[in-house]
């Protein structure tokens, strides 16, 4: 008789199997918005505890095919913390473990090389305050120059710098990252970035001049966001991604 196969469930804590499911959904979810970049690009999820250890996408894996087990548990060391199949994507250890180990703040962190964003990050006056979307990104988006393919430990330091305790961040001549304390903020974040790239890129190639927010308004929509709360909280939001996920591309969960 054979043994009974240990599942990765069992090995982990209930918090982090709903980390692990949540996860799971996000990488779903930007396959099913189209976000994917083949088995490219990372989102990353920390685990709470003093050690930053964290998840990540099992490198060889189709966004739309990654659920909770699947999911890498590594350190600060890239070393994986539970037996896996899988590699992790280099570029994405030294992307990730650089946010979370200086952003305490930093449950989520999602990184993309959508068409739209890698364009805008290409321009050299980066996001324009021309739709709501960007006015409401404006007053905490920071850049990081590029400097190849992010293998180099030394850019680790370079990234948090550029990043500071900013929520969105174009990496120039790369694509887009976003921060949020749990996966449906970073999403949400990455959803509104996301938009303003695509609105940018037809708004630049409609031909047409262009209107600009002024900084007052913006400073008035920064002021907004700081000191109310919108109708539906992230956790809301992402709860009926969720349902939406659920009837298109379930088993996320597994």
């Amino acid at each position: 008789m054979n043994a009974p196969q240990t599942t990765v469930r069992s090995q982990v804590s209930e918090q982090e199997w709903q980390l692990r499911v949540d996860l799971a959904a996000v990488y779903r979810l930007i396959a099913l918005y189209g976000w994917d970049d083949l088995v490219f690009t990372h989102v990353s999820a920390r685990i709470p505890g003093p050690e930053h250890h964290f998840l990540i996408n099992p490198y060889g894996l189709m966004f739309e095919e990654i659920t909770a087990s699947s999911l890498v548990k590594i350190d600060m060391n890239c070393k994986p913390l539970l037996p896996t199949p899988y590699k992790v994507n280099p570029a994405g250890f030294v992307i990730h473990s650089a946010i979370h180990e200086v952003r305490e703040d930093a449950g989520c962190v999602l990184h993309t090389h959508t068409r739209a964003g890698v364009a805008v990050s290409a321009q050299k006056r980066g996001l324009l305050p021309i739709s709501q979307q960007a006015s409401v990104i404006m007053s905490s988006l920071a850049y990081h120059d590029y400097e190849g393919i992010a293998v180099r430990d030394d850019e680790r330091a370079r990234l948090q710098a550029d990043l500071g305790g900013a929520k969105y961040m174009i990496l120039r001549n790369h694509g887009l990252l976003t921060v949020g304390a749990t996966m449906g903020e970073a999403f949400q974040a990455m959803y509104s970035l996301e938009a303003a790239c695509q609105i940018q890129v037809g708004a630049v190639g409609g031909g047409a001049e262009l209107i600009e927010v002024g900084q007052e308004v913006l400073d008035t929509v920064a002021h907004a966001i700081s000191v109310q709360r919108t109708a539906l909280s992230s956790a809301e939001i992402f709860a009926a991604l969720t349902r939406k996920l659920d009837r298109r591309n379930p088993g996320y969960a597994d």
